[in-house]
């Protein structure tokens, strides 16, 4: 079926739970106003519908092909024609800096494009997704040289980029990279070495390529310290002279075959330093993070669509009678929609669905507060809450999106399990998203090992005071005793990991998978008591549209009946510590 926006959703989210419009009243982001906002994604909507969504098919059938004289790369039917259509719709300026021709609008904008794209064809949103975050690395860390030289063109779509990390020997450890960098004296450095899994490494989509490289300079120490960051282009700038980087194959994978996933290799490509020498790892966290946030949002949009062909099937579908009496007698059957097996599969990909986007857009909102609000003390706040939240948005959006296409091919029972229909593809394409930008235990790690020590503890502080805040100032809240219990529960949760994982790193990486999917469950939970409070309040008003604020009383309910319990074992899981996962011996395993 063809992509429908969840424009209602959208509205409701931003401007009645997130007041997103109050971004306009901020200097950076004075041209969003609601109208616009509502404008761009209406025709991102039908843009993507129309031009994006053809391409699913064609690139899942096709793939990409590589050439291995001439190291060229070609993209399936209909990719060059809709990036370019893409490009010239202003689609890659969307939130880049305006000084280099980018528009300037809030993030929180970018990722409801992201969404998008990702729900109508998640191959084509992964060449202008990791563009953007050379744009952020560059802009942040680069030289105004660097800065003049590449973002223009990036930002227009003219060029694209890439993040140049994996080694055939390495993927998470990154201290055990092999590519070297060697100064030329003028400037430039010389960059040789093997990159494996790049996204977009070589294609025939723009006429030159940025990677952004991780190597290691003479003499440096051989941890994640001693790394630096490089852009290495395609083409050098200027010169129109072809720089010694190439594509030395394909990956051959399971989903996103539209995707040119590429081994490359440098082979003496000159590079320039981005930011200091040894300090590689935080600019590509700029990169990285930003990318996190996109995968994400790839989740929600595969789950998103999953949803939409799950819901269509199940309205046409003729099979059996209800159990309560036949909803359409004159007809041979009842729509397999009446049946409370298949209800309970809708309604889990819905609450989800509406629940992890209003998560992410939560995030989004915050980041454009810590990058605009005048208030110092608002914007560390803020900052504070993106942070903590990023690993989850990534983890938790990419599970679930990948779990809900798996629902939503039960829905279509043997149809769905075919590729006449497009949810085998879904699951195949969601899948890589809980592995690529650090796999989700990363970053369940990255949370428990990172973000909350980081400032003495103050980011799972910030996050704990908007949640007990909240249910001190809205006593009468829906479903505040339930959330409540929720909250103390990560509270308690948080307190054992402290207590036992400072004494033991092993009870830490136990408890980090559990215990990101209960934070997650519980900040859900916190923004479902919002929509149900905002839908109350205006159907009291008479105010709003009212299947939808309907809608949302019924699914809150649906979510504190039966999804937010899950952190009852979570928390469960959590305490019963390492030692039955731990305890097997080598001689164990093959007994």
């Amino acid at each position: 079926m063809q992509y429908q926006l969840p424009l209602n959703d959208l509205k409701f989210l931003l401007f009645d739970v997130l007041n997103v419009d109050g971004l306009a009243e901020l200097e950076l982001y004075a041209d969003a106003s609601p109208d616009i906002i509502v404008a761009i994604l209406e025709e991102m909507g039908r843009f993507a519908a129309d031009v994006i969504q053809p391409t699913n098919r064609t690139g899942d059938e096709q793939g990409c092909s590589y050439d291995a004289q001439s190291h060229a790369v070609t993209t399936p039917d209909g990719f060059r024609d809709a990036y370019r259509q893409f490009a010239e719709g202003g689609w890659t300026a969307l939130d880049a800096p305006p000084e280099f021709g980018g528009q300037g609008l809030p993030h929180v904008l970018k990722f409801i494009v992201d969404e998008i794209i990702c729900s109508t064809t998640l191959s084509f949103g992964m060449y202008p997704g990791l563009t953007h975050g050379a744009i952020s690395a560059i802009h942040a860390h680069g030289s105004q040289d660097l800065q003049d030289t590449y973002l223009q063109k990036l930002i227009s779509g003219q060029w694209t980029g890439t993040m140049c990390l994996t080694e055939p020997q390495c993927g998470t450890d990154l201290g055990m990279i092999r590519t070297r960098a060697t100064d030329n004296g003028d400037g430039t450095y010389s960059i040789d070495g093997t990159k494996i899994w790049i996204t977009g490494g070589e294609h025939d989509l723009t006429d030159n390529i940025v990677h952004l490289v991780l190597a290691k300079l003479p003499g440096a120490p051989d941890t994640t310290k001693g790394i630096s960051l490089f852009a290495v282009p395609k083409i050098l700038p200027g010169a129109s002279e072809r720089n010694p980087v190439y594509c030395g194959g394909l990956e051959h994978k399971m989903g996103i075959k539209g995707s040119a996933t590429c081994v490359m290799n440098f082979e003496g490509a000159k590079g320039w330093l981005v930011g200091e020498p040894n300090d590689g790892m935080r600019a590509m966290f700029t990169m990285m993070n930003e990318a996190r946030l996109m995968v994400g949002m790839q989740g929600l949009g595969v789950a998103e669509m999953a949803y939409q062909e799950s819901l269509g099937f199940a309205r046409e579908r003729l099979q059996g009678r209800s159990l309560g009496g036949a909803r359409f007698p004159d007809g041979p059957a009842d729509p397999i929609i009446v049946h409370p097996d298949v209800r309970r599969m809708l309604m889990r990909q819905k609450v989800l669905n509406e629940g992890m986007r209003a998560l992410a857009l939560f995030t989004g909102h915050q980041l454009d507060l810590s990058v605009a609000h005048p208030d110092d003390a608002l914007r560390q706040s803020a900052d504070d809450l993106v942070q903590i939240l990023t690993p989850v948005v990534k983890a938790f959006l990419t599970d679930e999106g990948f779990n809900n296409a798996n629902v939503g091919l039960q829905v279509l029972g043997g149809s769905g399990f075919t590729t006449d229909w497009p949810l085998e593809q879904l699951v195949r394409d969601g899948r890589i998203a809980r592995i690529y930008e650090g796999t989700n235990g990363i970053q369940a790690m990255d949370l428990v090992g990172r973000k909350l020590a980081l400032g003495g503890g103050r980011l799972i502080a910030g996050l704990f005071n908007l949640l007990t805040t909240y249910l001190e100032s809205s006593p009468g809240a829906p479903h505040a005793q339930q959330l409540q219990r929720s909250v103390v529960q990560l509270q308690d949760a948080t307190n054992w990991i402290a207590t036992h994982g400072m004494q033991d790193p092993e009870q830490a990486g136990a408890a980090a998978t559990p215990y990101l999917r209960l934070m997650a469950l519980t900040v859900i939970g916190y923004l479902w008591s919002r929509m149900a409070g905002t839908a109350q309040k205006q159907l009291d008003a008479e105010e709003g549209h009212r299947p939808l604020l309907e809608s949302k009383l019924v699914s809150a309910q649906y979510y504190y009946d039966r999804i937010l319990p899950e952190v009852e074992w979570l928390l469960i899981d959590i305490k019963s510590g390492k030692d039955s996962m731990m305890a097997l011996e080598d001689a164990h395993w093959a007994a």
